[in-house]
């Protein structure tokens, strides 16, 4: 997509910017293109994952749509790092590319942990810090929208950084939760409660390795518990943070 001023107006600048209908780079005679490269291809790709992430579980059945949904979660949240990478060391940083980045983040998260809490059963341990951190970033990229260019002067933190990968690795541990969990049912159907109980008491054999995939089920959710509250207080924190930096450019808007 480009603009050019390929028929200037017969007037100086200032008017040309007031009274042409072209956007203002374009009226000044300047040309404005998004650009396509690989590591905004790469984010737009991510982008794109996040709502595939839950159409896993409309044409799939359970286990697999978990293991489609794990690894396309693992592949996606990857390329955070990757295009990130790229961009800086091929020097192709951009501003669709600054613009597309955190969208494809949220985008992800959000999604994902509405996937989560529905498969969990609303269990209160994990609806609470994901709707923290669904309130946070709803908050923050209304907060930037409002911003416009001056969000991008608010600088990204370390911290924040450590949030998003705290974020991505609970989302991925509690997915593989649900794999293992659904892989316990699917293996005691129509079993019933007096054997199961032999079998997880350690009475009776386990060929169908019952109690490992139990173990991993509670191992596995008890991780990501941990990290999605860690993440949710890291969100918190940064979320606070962000709100603190913005606030004088929100007194300027007052004053306005």
């Amino acid at each position: 997509m480009r603009w050019s001023n390929a028929f200037p107006l017969k007037c100086d600048s200032k008017k040309r910017l007031f009274n042409s209908r072209l956007p203002p780079d374009a009226a000044l005679g300047y040309t404005w293109a998004m650009t396509w490269n690989i590591p905004n291809i790469l984010t737009l790709l991510r982008l794109l994952a996040a709502p595939g992430v839950a159409i896993m579980f409309l044409y799939f059945q359970r286990p697999w749509a978990d293991w489609f949904a794990l690894i396309l979660f693992v592949v996606a949240a990857l390329t955070d790092w990757i295009d990130g990478y790229l961009a800086r060391a091929w020097k192709q940083e951009s501003k669709f590319g600054a613009m597309l980045d955190p969208i494809a983040d949220k985008a992800m998260v959000i999604i994902a942990l509405l996937v989560i809490t529905g498969f969990s059963g609303m269990n209160p341990w994990v609806l609470l810090p994901s709707t923290l951190i669904m309130f946070r970033e709803v908050f923050v990229s209304g907060l930037r929208e409002f911003l416009g260019d001056t969000a991008g002067l608010l600088k990204v933190t370390n911290l924040a950084k450590w949030k998003t990968t705290a974020q991505m690795t609970a989302i991925a541990v509690l997915f593989a939760t649900g794999l293992f969990q659904h892989e316990f049912l699917d293996r005691t159907s129509g079993m019933d409660n007096e054997t199961l109980n032999a079998i997880m008491s350690g009475a009776s054999e386990d060929p169908l390795g019952l109690t490992w995939f139990a173990g991993a089920a509670n191992a596995t959710f008890k991780i990501g518990v941990v990290l999605l509250w860690a993440a949710a207080l890291l969100t918190l924190i940064t979320g606070g943070d962000y709100l603190r930096k913005a606030m004088p450019f929100l007194r300027e808007e007052n004053k306005k």
